[in-house]
Protein backbone atom coordinates (compact mmCIF):
# COMPACT_ATOMS: atom_id res chain seq x y z
CA UNK A 1 0.00 0.00 0.00
CA UNK A 2 3.21 2.31 0.91
CA UNK A 3 4.44 1.75 -2.56
CA UNK A 4 0.84 2.55 -4.15
CA UNK A 5 0.11 5.60 -2.41
CA UNK A 6 3.66 6.83 -2.72
CA UNK A 7 3.28 5.89 -6.57
CA UNK A 8 -0.39 8.11 -6.82
CA UNK A 9 1.57 11.30 -5.19
CA UNK A 10 4.49 10.58 -7.39
CA UNK A 11 2.35 10.78 -10.42
CA UNK A 12 0.33 14.05 -9.74
CA UNK A 13 3.42 15.84 -9.23
CA UNK A 14 4.91 14.38 -12.51
CA UNK A 15 1.65 15.38 -14.01
CA UNK A 16 1.88 19.31 -12.92
CA UNK A 17 5.42 19.13 -14.09
CA UNK A 18 4.37 17.84 -18.12
CA UNK A 19 1.97 20.65 -18.30
CA UNK A 20 4.61 23.69 -16.98
CA UNK A 21 6.29 21.99 -19.94
CA UNK A 22 6.06 24.64 -22.54
CA UNK A 23 7.80 22.10 -25.34
CA UNK A 24 4.53 19.75 -24.43
CA UNK A 25 2.56 23.46 -26.12
CA UNK A 26 5.52 23.38 -28.81
CA UNK A 27 4.40 20.24 -29.94
CA UNK A 28 0.65 20.89 -29.59
CA UNK A 29 1.07 23.80 -31.86
CA UNK A 30 3.48 22.22 -34.74
CA UNK A 31 0.15 19.50 -34.45
CA UNK A 32 -2.07 22.33 -35.16
CA UNK A 33 0.29 24.23 -38.01
CA UNK A 34 0.56 20.98 -39.57
CA UNK A 35 -3.12 20.25 -40.01
CA UNK A 36 -3.73 23.72 -41.14
CA UNK A 37 -1.62 23.35 -43.97
CA UNK A 38 -3.26 19.99 -44.63
CA UNK A 39 -6.61 21.03 -44.50
CA UNK A 40 -5.37 24.53 -46.67
CA UNK A 41 -3.71 21.92 -49.51
CA UNK A 42 -7.32 19.88 -49.37
CA UNK A 43 -9.29 22.93 -50.19
CA UNK A 44 -6.59 23.98 -53.54
CA UNK A 45 -6.35 21.09 -54.81
CA UNK A 46 -10.07 19.53 -54.12
CA UNK A 47 -12.38 22.64 -52.95
CA UNK A 48 -13.19 21.01 -50.14
CA UNK A 49 -11.74 19.64 -47.00
CA UNK A 50 -11.04 16.26 -46.38
CA UNK A 51 -10.05 16.24 -42.73
CA UNK A 52 -10.95 18.47 -39.31
CA UNK A 53 -8.61 21.03 -37.89
CA UNK A 54 -9.81 20.60 -34.16
CA UNK A 55 -10.95 16.48 -34.34
CA UNK A 56 -7.47 15.50 -35.95
CA UNK A 57 -5.69 17.62 -32.81
CA UNK A 58 -7.69 16.27 -30.25
CA UNK A 59 -7.75 13.06 -31.89
CA UNK A 60 -3.84 12.90 -32.16
CA UNK A 61 -3.42 14.55 -28.48
CA UNK A 62 -5.28 11.77 -26.95
CA UNK A 63 -3.52 8.92 -28.76
CA UNK A 64 -0.50 10.85 -27.97
CA UNK A 65 -0.98 10.30 -24.00
CA UNK A 66 -2.64 6.43 -24.58
CA UNK A 67 0.89 5.86 -26.48
CA UNK A 68 2.66 8.01 -23.79
CA UNK A 69 1.40 5.74 -20.94
CA UNK A 70 1.97 2.22 -22.57
CA UNK A 71 5.59 3.63 -23.61
CA UNK A 72 6.20 4.51 -20.11
CA UNK A 73 4.92 1.09 -18.50
CA UNK A 74 7.54 -0.83 -21.17
CA UNK A 75 10.29 2.21 -20.18
CA UNK A 76 9.78 1.17 -16.61
CA UNK A 77 10.39 -2.70 -16.72
CA UNK A 78 13.26 -1.93 -18.54
CA UNK A 79 14.62 0.80 -15.95
CA UNK A 80 16.19 3.24 -18.49
CA UNK A 81 16.00 6.79 -17.08
CA UNK A 82 16.74 9.89 -18.19
CA UNK A 83 16.99 13.20 -16.34
CA UNK A 84 14.89 16.28 -16.83
CA UNK A 85 18.27 18.15 -18.02
CA UNK A 86 18.51 15.16 -20.40
CA UNK A 87 15.10 16.25 -22.02
CA UNK A 88 16.14 19.89 -22.05
CA UNK A 89 18.69 19.06 -24.30
CA UNK A 90 17.08 16.51 -26.55
CA UNK A 91 14.25 19.10 -26.94
CA UNK A 92 16.74 22.16 -27.96
CA UNK A 93 18.84 19.78 -30.23
CA UNK A 94 15.82 18.54 -31.96
CA UNK A 95 14.46 21.81 -32.53
CA UNK A 96 17.93 23.01 -33.55
CA UNK A 97 17.39 20.11 -36.70
CA UNK A 98 14.21 20.56 -37.33
CA UNK A 99 15.37 23.74 -38.84
CA UNK A 100 17.01 21.43 -41.21
CA UNK A 101 14.25 19.27 -42.15
CA UNK A 102 10.85 18.35 -40.08
CA UNK A 103 11.60 14.81 -40.11
CA UNK A 104 14.80 15.38 -38.05
CA UNK A 105 12.02 16.00 -35.01
CA UNK A 106 12.50 12.50 -34.59
CA UNK A 107 14.27 11.51 -31.05
CA UNK A 108 16.59 9.14 -33.08
CA UNK A 109 18.51 11.82 -34.84
CA UNK A 110 19.13 13.51 -31.28
CA UNK A 111 20.07 10.88 -29.33
CA UNK A 112 22.81 9.72 -32.01
CA UNK A 113 24.30 13.12 -32.10
CA UNK A 114 24.16 13.67 -28.27
CA UNK A 115 26.02 10.08 -28.00
CA UNK A 116 28.93 11.44 -30.64
CA UNK A 117 28.89 14.86 -28.71
CA UNK A 118 29.16 13.43 -25.61
CA UNK A 119 32.20 10.83 -26.96
CA UNK A 120 34.07 14.70 -28.07
CA UNK A 121 33.09 16.10 -25.09
CA UNK A 122 34.70 13.09 -22.86
CA UNK A 123 38.39 13.42 -25.01
CA UNK A 124 38.16 16.97 -24.77
CA UNK A 125 41.42 19.01 -22.79
CA UNK A 126 39.45 21.32 -19.66
CA UNK A 127 35.61 20.77 -21.19
CA UNK A 128 34.99 18.50 -18.26
CA UNK A 129 36.66 21.62 -15.52
CA UNK A 130 36.02 24.25 -17.43
CA UNK A 131 33.68 27.20 -15.82
CA UNK A 132 32.78 28.04 -19.50
CA UNK A 133 31.16 25.15 -20.34
CA UNK A 134 29.56 23.65 -17.47
CA UNK A 135 26.25 24.88 -18.15
CA UNK A 136 26.91 22.00 -20.90
CA UNK A 137 29.33 19.81 -19.69
CA UNK A 138 27.50 18.56 -16.58
CA UNK A 139 24.20 17.67 -18.37
CA UNK A 140 26.10 16.03 -21.43
CA UNK A 141 28.36 13.65 -19.77
CA UNK A 142 25.87 12.37 -17.02
CA UNK A 143 23.60 11.05 -19.84
CA UNK A 144 23.23 7.26 -19.86
CA UNK A 145 23.08 6.83 -23.91
CA UNK A 146 22.20 3.30 -23.03
CA UNK A 147 18.75 4.66 -21.28
CA UNK A 148 18.37 7.44 -24.12
CA UNK A 149 18.67 4.42 -26.93
CA UNK A 150 16.44 2.14 -25.22
CA UNK A 151 13.95 5.10 -25.54
CA UNK A 152 14.47 5.46 -28.96
CA UNK A 153 13.56 1.90 -29.75
CA UNK A 154 10.21 2.14 -27.46
CA UNK A 155 9.24 5.53 -28.94
CA UNK A 156 9.49 3.79 -32.38
CA UNK A 157 7.82 0.94 -31.02
CA UNK A 158 5.03 3.29 -30.15
CA UNK A 159 5.01 4.66 -34.09
CA UNK A 160 4.76 1.52 -35.44
CA UNK A 161 1.47 0.58 -33.51
CA UNK A 162 0.20 4.30 -34.57
CA UNK A 163 1.22 3.97 -38.03
CA UNK A 164 -0.54 -0.07 -38.27
CA UNK A 165 -3.34 1.84 -36.69
CA UNK A 166 -4.27 5.33 -37.96
CA UNK A 167 -1.57 5.43 -40.75
CA UNK A 168 -4.13 5.25 -43.49
CA UNK A 169 -6.47 8.01 -41.68
CA UNK A 170 -4.19 10.53 -42.51
CA UNK A 171 -3.66 9.99 -45.58
CA UNK A 172 -4.35 12.53 -48.58
CA UNK A 173 -4.86 11.97 -51.58
CA UNK A 174 -2.51 14.49 -53.90
CA UNK A 175 -1.84 14.98 -57.70
CA UNK A 176 2.02 14.56 -57.93
CA UNK A 177 4.58 15.05 -60.61
CA UNK A 178 6.42 11.44 -61.60
CA UNK A 179 10.49 11.30 -62.79
CA UNK A 180 9.21 11.06 -66.34
CA UNK A 181 6.93 14.28 -66.07
CA UNK A 182 3.25 12.33 -65.72
CA UNK A 183 1.16 13.36 -63.41
CA UNK A 184 -0.73 11.02 -61.68
CA UNK A 185 -2.42 10.57 -57.99
CA UNK A 186 -0.80 9.60 -54.96
CA UNK A 187 -1.44 9.71 -51.08
CA UNK A 188 0.94 11.69 -48.46
CA UNK A 189 0.61 9.61 -44.94
CA UNK A 190 1.97 12.19 -42.12
CA UNK A 191 1.17 12.07 -39.18
CA UNK A 192 2.86 13.69 -36.00
CA UNK A 193 2.02 12.63 -32.09
CA UNK A 194 2.57 14.96 -28.84
CA UNK A 195 3.43 11.72 -26.35
CA UNK A 196 3.53 12.33 -22.78
CA UNK A 197 5.80 9.89 -20.99
CA UNK A 198 6.03 9.33 -17.45
CA UNK A 199 9.02 7.73 -16.02
CA UNK A 200 10.57 6.48 -12.94
CA UNK A 201 13.63 7.96 -11.88
CA UNK A 202 15.75 6.53 -8.73
CA UNK A 203 16.77 9.11 -6.06
CA UNK A 204 20.43 9.18 -5.25
CA UNK A 205 19.78 9.83 -1.49
CA UNK A 206 18.66 6.64 0.64
CA UNK A 207 15.70 5.90 2.23
CA UNK A 208 14.49 8.54 -0.44
CA UNK A 209 11.26 6.80 -1.11
CA UNK A 210 9.70 2.84 -1.11
CA UNK A 211 11.27 0.31 -3.22
CA UNK A 212 10.11 -0.63 -6.42
CA UNK A 213 7.79 -4.30 -6.01
CA UNK A 214 10.24 -5.35 -9.53
CA UNK A 215 13.49 -5.66 -10.51
CA UNK A 216 14.30 -3.32 -13.36
CA UNK A 217 16.31 -4.99 -16.05
CA UNK A 218 18.91 -1.55 -16.26
CA UNK A 219 19.93 0.03 -13.32
CA UNK A 220 21.25 -2.74 -10.91
CA UNK A 221 21.63 -0.84 -7.41
CA UNK A 222 20.69 2.33 -8.37
CA UNK A 223 16.67 1.64 -7.62
CA UNK A 224 17.52 0.64 -3.60
CA UNK A 225 17.46 3.81 -2.58
CA UNK A 226 14.12 4.59 -3.85
CA UNK A 227 11.83 6.19 -6.68
CA UNK A 228 10.39 9.62 -8.32
CA UNK A 229 8.29 10.14 -10.86
CA UNK A 230 9.36 13.15 -13.96
CA UNK A 231 6.56 13.66 -16.64
CA UNK A 232 7.83 15.25 -20.11
CA UNK A 233 6.62 15.44 -23.86
CA UNK A 234 7.42 13.93 -26.24
CA UNK A 235 7.37 14.25 -30.54
CA UNK A 236 7.07 11.32 -32.66
CA UNK A 237 5.68 11.17 -36.35
CA UNK A 238 6.24 9.87 -39.86
CA UNK A 239 5.64 10.74 -43.73
CA UNK A 240 5.44 8.71 -46.58
CA UNK A 241 4.67 8.96 -50.00
CA UNK A 242 3.07 6.55 -52.12
CA UNK A 243 2.08 6.24 -55.50
CA UNK A 244 1.48 2.85 -55.99
CA UNK A 245 0.01 1.57 -53.21
CA UNK A 246 -3.09 2.02 -51.38
CA UNK A 247 -2.47 4.08 -48.39
CA UNK A 248 -3.70 0.43 -45.90
CA UNK A 249 -0.91 -1.11 -47.46
CA UNK A 250 1.38 1.94 -47.72
CA UNK A 251 0.64 2.20 -43.94
CA UNK A 252 0.96 -1.70 -42.91
CA UNK A 253 4.30 -1.65 -45.24
CA UNK A 254 5.86 1.44 -42.65
CA UNK A 255 4.56 0.21 -39.57
CA UNK A 256 6.66 -2.95 -40.57
CA UNK A 257 9.22 -1.45 -41.23
CA UNK A 258 9.39 0.78 -37.50
CA UNK A 259 8.85 -2.74 -35.88
CA UNK A 260 12.31 -4.20 -37.57
CA UNK A 261 13.90 -0.84 -36.49
CA UNK A 262 12.56 -0.60 -32.68
CA UNK A 263 14.14 -4.44 -32.08
CA UNK A 264 17.58 -3.28 -33.95
CA UNK A 265 17.78 -0.35 -31.30
CA UNK A 266 16.56 -1.78 -28.36
CA UNK A 267 19.42 -4.33 -29.35
CA UNK A 268 21.80 -2.21 -29.68
CA UNK A 269 20.83 -0.33 -26.12
CA UNK A 270 21.38 -3.82 -24.33
CA UNK A 271 24.84 -3.77 -26.51
CA UNK A 272 25.91 -0.31 -25.25
CA UNK A 273 24.91 -1.37 -21.32
CA UNK A 274 26.61 -4.31 -21.54
CA UNK A 275 29.83 -3.60 -23.44
CA UNK A 276 30.42 0.44 -23.04
CA UNK A 277 32.70 0.39 -25.82
CA UNK A 278 29.73 0.03 -28.38
CA UNK A 279 28.13 3.14 -27.33
CA UNK A 280 29.46 5.37 -30.04
CA UNK A 281 28.86 2.94 -33.24
CA UNK A 282 25.21 2.66 -31.44
CA UNK A 283 24.50 5.76 -31.30
CA UNK A 284 25.83 6.26 -35.16
CA UNK A 285 23.57 2.77 -35.98
CA UNK A 286 20.60 4.43 -34.74
CA UNK A 287 20.97 7.37 -37.36
CA UNK A 288 21.96 5.39 -39.79
CA UNK A 289 19.67 2.39 -39.76
CA UNK A 290 16.54 5.21 -39.91
CA UNK A 291 17.96 7.19 -42.80
CA UNK A 292 18.59 3.56 -44.32
CA UNK A 293 14.65 2.78 -43.41
CA UNK A 294 13.61 5.47 -45.41
CA UNK A 295 16.04 5.17 -48.11
CA UNK A 296 14.53 1.34 -48.54
CA UNK A 297 10.95 2.88 -48.36
CA UNK A 298 12.24 5.17 -51.64
CA UNK A 299 13.46 2.81 -52.88
CA UNK A 300 10.37 0.34 -52.86
CA UNK A 301 8.34 2.92 -54.14
CA UNK A 302 10.62 4.08 -56.97
CA UNK A 303 10.43 0.36 -58.60
CA UNK A 304 6.87 0.18 -58.23
CA UNK A 305 4.26 1.11 -60.81
CA UNK A 306 1.66 3.70 -60.39
CA UNK A 307 -1.99 2.49 -59.60
CA UNK A 308 -3.67 6.19 -59.61
CA UNK A 309 -3.45 6.72 -63.03
CA UNK A 310 -6.16 6.75 -66.15
CA UNK A 311 -7.95 3.60 -67.23
CA UNK A 312 -8.87 2.41 -70.22
CA UNK A 313 -11.99 0.74 -68.44
CA UNK A 314 -13.50 3.69 -66.98
CA UNK A 315 -12.94 6.84 -64.29
CA UNK A 316 -10.22 5.47 -61.65
CA UNK A 317 -10.91 6.71 -57.80
CA UNK A 318 -8.65 8.12 -56.10
CA UNK A 319 -10.00 9.25 -52.81
CA UNK A 320 -13.50 9.53 -51.53
CA UNK A 321 -15.12 12.67 -49.84
CA UNK A 322 -16.00 11.64 -46.20
CA UNK A 323 -19.62 12.15 -45.18
CA UNK A 324 -20.40 12.11 -49.43
CA UNK A 325 -22.64 9.62 -51.41
CA UNK A 326 -19.65 7.56 -52.50
CA UNK A 327 -18.87 6.85 -48.66
CA UNK A 328 -22.66 6.13 -48.30
CA UNK A 329 -22.56 3.83 -51.23
CA UNK A 330 -19.67 2.29 -50.20
CA UNK A 331 -16.66 3.55 -52.96
CA UNK A 332 -13.70 2.65 -52.54
CA UNK A 333 -9.88 4.13 -53.60
CA UNK A 334 -8.50 2.28 -56.34
CA UNK A 335 -12.10 0.92 -58.13
CA UNK A 336 -13.04 2.48 -61.59
CA UNK A 337 -16.65 3.90 -62.36
CA UNK A 338 -17.12 2.08 -65.77
CA UNK A 339 -21.11 3.37 -66.34
CA UNK A 340 -23.30 6.12 -64.96
CA UNK A 341 -26.95 5.78 -65.72
CA UNK A 342 -25.87 2.50 -68.55
CA UNK A 343 -23.73 4.77 -70.21
CA UNK A 344 -19.61 4.33 -70.49
CA UNK A 345 -17.93 7.16 -68.72
CA UNK A 346 -14.07 8.23 -69.73
CA UNK A 347 -13.35 11.17 -68.95
CA UNK A 348 -15.03 14.12 -66.66
CA UNK A 349 -17.07 15.45 -69.52
CA UNK A 350 -19.06 12.18 -69.99
CA UNK A 351 -19.34 11.40 -66.23
CA UNK A 352 -20.80 15.06 -65.98
CA UNK A 353 -23.11 13.98 -68.85
CA UNK A 354 -24.22 10.53 -67.75
CA UNK A 355 -25.36 12.40 -64.55
CA UNK A 356 -27.38 14.36 -66.21
CA UNK A 357 -29.30 11.58 -68.03
CA UNK A 358 -31.42 11.44 -65.01
CA UNK A 359 -30.38 14.03 -62.02
CA UNK A 360 -33.11 12.75 -59.63
CA UNK A 361 -30.85 9.14 -59.51
CA UNK A 362 -28.28 7.62 -60.86
CA UNK A 363 -27.11 3.85 -61.12
CA UNK A 364 -23.29 2.92 -61.43
CA UNK A 365 -21.28 -0.20 -62.40
CA UNK A 366 -17.76 -0.14 -60.55
CA UNK A 367 -14.71 -2.39 -60.84
CA UNK A 368 -13.35 -3.53 -57.70
CA UNK A 369 -9.43 -3.98 -57.91
CA UNK A 370 -10.16 -7.72 -59.19
CA UNK A 371 -12.13 -6.45 -61.93
CA UNK A 372 -15.39 -7.59 -60.35
CA UNK A 373 -18.64 -5.95 -61.66
CA UNK A 374 -21.43 -4.54 -59.04
CA UNK A 375 -24.35 -2.42 -59.66
CA UNK A 376 -25.31 0.59 -57.02
CA UNK A 377 -28.07 2.71 -56.98
CA UNK A 378 -28.66 5.85 -55.27
CA UNK A 379 -30.86 9.36 -55.55
CA UNK A 380 -29.18 12.13 -55.89
CA UNK A 381 -30.87 15.42 -54.01
CA UNK A 382 -30.39 19.17 -53.96
CA UNK A 383 -26.99 20.07 -52.67
CA UNK A 384 -25.19 17.03 -53.17
CA UNK A 385 -21.92 17.12 -54.47
CA UNK A 386 -22.12 16.88 -58.39
CA UNK A 387 -19.44 14.21 -58.21
CA UNK A 388 -21.35 12.12 -55.39
CA UNK A 389 -17.74 13.28 -53.56
CA UNK A 390 -15.88 11.46 -55.97
CA UNK A 391 -12.49 12.48 -56.43
CA UNK A 392 -10.82 10.92 -59.52
CA UNK A 393 -7.23 10.58 -60.64
CA UNK A 394 -5.89 13.25 -62.44
CA UNK A 395 -5.90 13.88 -66.10
CA UNK A 396 -4.31 15.81 -69.03
CA UNK A 397 -6.67 19.13 -67.63
CA UNK A 398 -5.59 19.17 -63.94
CA UNK A 399 -4.37 22.36 -62.89
CA UNK A 400 -2.52 21.72 -59.28
CA UNK A 401 -0.38 19.38 -58.27
CA UNK A 402 1.97 18.93 -55.72
CA UNK A 403 6.60 19.64 -56.03
CA UNK A 404 7.48 17.13 -53.90
CA UNK A 405 10.91 18.66 -51.99
CA UNK A 406 11.82 18.18 -48.57
CA UNK A 407 9.89 19.93 -45.87
CA UNK A 408 11.39 22.61 -43.55
CA UNK A 409 10.16 23.98 -40.95
CA UNK A 410 9.21 27.62 -42.70
CA UNK A 411 6.51 25.72 -45.11
CA UNK A 412 4.78 25.31 -41.81
CA UNK A 413 5.23 28.82 -40.20
CA UNK A 414 4.54 30.29 -43.76
CA UNK A 415 1.67 32.40 -44.37
CA UNK A 416 1.74 31.25 -47.65
CA UNK A 417 0.77 27.07 -46.41
CA UNK A 418 -0.03 26.27 -49.90
CA UNK A 419 3.28 27.33 -51.72
CA UNK A 420 4.33 23.67 -52.29
CA UNK A 421 1.83 23.83 -55.40
CA UNK A 422 2.59 24.51 -58.86
CA UNK A 423 0.24 26.01 -61.51
CA UNK A 424 0.83 23.54 -64.05
CA UNK A 425 -0.72 24.94 -67.34
CA UNK A 426 1.52 28.40 -66.15
CA UNK A 427 4.85 26.14 -65.89
CA UNK A 428 3.98 24.46 -69.25
CA UNK A 429 3.75 27.77 -71.36
CA UNK A 430 6.69 29.40 -69.66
Amino acid sequence: MDWIQAFGWQWLHALAQLFLQPFYYVGILFIVLQYRRQVALERRLFSTKLHGLLSETWRTVLWGWLGGLGASVLMAGVGATISPDAVILLWLLSLLLMLVRVRYLCWAYAVGAIGVLQAIAGILPGFRTSESWRWLAEPLLSLQMPALLALVAILHLAEAVFVRMQGARFGMPLFVETKRGKIVGGYRLQGFWPMTLFLLVPLQQAGGGPALPWTPLLGGEAWLNGWTIIGFPVMIGFSEMTISRLPQLKARASSGLLFLYAAAVLGLAALSAWLPFFTIPACLLAIGLHEGMIWYSRWDESRRVPIFTQDRKGLKILAILPGSPAEELGLKAGEIVAKVNGAPVRNKQELHQAFQLNPAFCRLEILDDAGEKRLLKRGIFAGEHHQLGIVLVPDHEVMYYLEERPDSIWAYLSRRLVGLLRNEKRSRSV
